[in-house]
């Protein structure tokens, strides 16, 4: 550990001892005009708040206060006209106390970090993260929470390592220390430390479209992020496949780490992964992989945004959409087949091995988000892969089915079905040619 970091640390320990000698953490001015002294003046909490861009204005807005302590920040964002709610791990009788002063209406409940979400408590404009990452074990987790409840911006300050090397220049790479004990300012609660690379990547990887650093100062680095891309027009590209990164589907699950892979086609030369400005539903993503497929095919991959609400959603790279189902249910009605065929020559009934090894079929009844990961299929007690399924469409209920016959699967007649859910259907016989 550095000398400046070392610095840094009894600043903390520094400050921690005079909130044991005072009680208070933050500085208040009561209405008489008196001031409470804490252990922040009320002059750096001003400026801690000055260095983002949170409106004055906050009338009609929506706004939470992660980890509020005494909660000076809670009562900023109420006094600005933001219906607020403000959670800590523990009943802090000092909040209490000026909730009652300032006949507050702040919603305050005792909530840990990685019990918040959408369901619990709902989604706001405004998120404040101040000083509560390092406090986390596990802060990319806390950082995916706080990424889900957040409708427009979050504003997070985090103590950051300004280690340097031996030639005195700051490292670039992403550096995050850990600390097992009580190394960090003599506190059991003080698990990480990042550089400052290592902040903003963890923020991007969280799910923000935009990571924006406001400046660094003598106890940490002060980061905006945001939900939303400036400027969401894209590029010029035809989205030709939106699906799920291992299953090949249309159906996501919110509550897992999952990612989308897209295949779309663009006339644009020597395109760059930061051209790229995904969007799903309302939210902009940063995209992680880009690959040229050549001649104008390309494909790339990014995150499932958290804090989508169940349902349908739009993913964007250029002009069109293409739709994903997220957390919908997967409801079938009376499944039924309306035929089978070779895959290339559409004989019906038939598979000629001397041809290729697909057949089609095409089956009514099918859930809006059927895919090729939850529709199954067998050739008499064969699994078949689902290679494709029709995406659903207003006009047309019967849908076609892509599905690869196995060589291990004999001549002659035999019998294929489908599941979808608990709907089972017998699509009958189909007759398999020898190649």
């Amino acid at each position: 550990m550095g000398s400046q970091t070392a610095e840094r640390f009894d600043h903390v320990s520094g400050l921690r001892s005079r909130l044991d000698n005072q009680g208070w953490w933050h500085s208040f001015e009561l209405p008489d005009g008196t001031i409470v002294e804490g252990a922040n003046s009320l002059e750096s909490l001003r400026e801690r708040v000055r260095r983002f861009q949170i409106p004055q204005d906050l009338r009609g807005k929506r706004a939470l206060d992660v980890g509020t302590w005494d909660g000076w920040f809670a009562f900023e964002l109420e006094r600005r006209g933001a219906s607020v709610m403000a959670v800590d791990v523990i009943d802090n009788p000092r909040f209490r106390e000026m909730h009652r002063i300032y006949q507050s209406k702040i919603d305050y409940r005792q909530i840990d970090v990685y019990d918040l979400t959408p369901a619990r408590v709902g989604q706001f404009d405004v998120v404040l993260f101040m000083g509560v990452l390092y406090h986390l074990k596990h802060p990319l987790l806390g950082l995916e929470r706080v990424c889900a409840l957040t409708r427009d911006m979050a504003v997070l300050d985090s103590f950051v390592l300004q280690e340097k090397d031996a030639e005195g220049v700051a490292l670039d790479r992403p550096v995050l220390e850990f600390f097992e004990n009580d190394e960090f300012g003599g506190q059991t609660d003080n698990w990480v430390a990042p550089n400052l690379p290592c902040l903003l990547a963890m923020c991007r990887t969280a799910g923000f479209a935009r990571v924006q650093l406001e400046g660094v100062g003598y106890f940490g680095a002060a980061v905006t992020c945001y939900r939303k891309w400036e400027s969401a027009s894209g590029i010029a590209a035809e989205l030709e496949v939106a699906m799920h990164h291992t299953n090949f589907g249309i159906n996501f699950d919110s509550s897992k780490d999952e990612y989308i892979t897209c295949r779309f086609r663009s006339a644009r030369e020597n395109l760059k992964i930061a051209d790229l400005l995904p969007t799903v539903g309302p939210y902009g993503v940063i995209p992680i992989r880009l690959v040229d497929c050549g001649e104008g095919s390309w494909e790339c991959g990014f995150k499932l945004p958290p804090g989508l609400a169940a349902g349908w959603h739009d993913v964007r790279l250029g002009a069109n959409a293409l739709r994903i189902a997220v957390d919908v249910p997967l409801l079938s009605g009376r499944l039924k087949a309306q035929g089978l065929s070779d895959g290339v020559t559409w004989a019906e009934r038939q598979l000629d091995r001397s041809r290729g090894n697909s057949i089609s079929a095409w089956l009514t009844g099918l859930p809006e988000n059927a895919d090729r990961a939850n529709l199954r299929a067998w050739i008499d007690d064969i699994p078949l892969a689902v290679e494709w399924v029709q995406r659903f469409t207003a006009k047309k209920e019967k849908r076609q089915v892509n599905l690869i016959v196995p060589a291990s699967v004999p001549a002659g007649k035999r019998r294929v079905r489908f599941q979808i859910g608990n709907a089972i259907v017998k699509a009958g016989e189909i007759t398999v040619k020898p190649g």
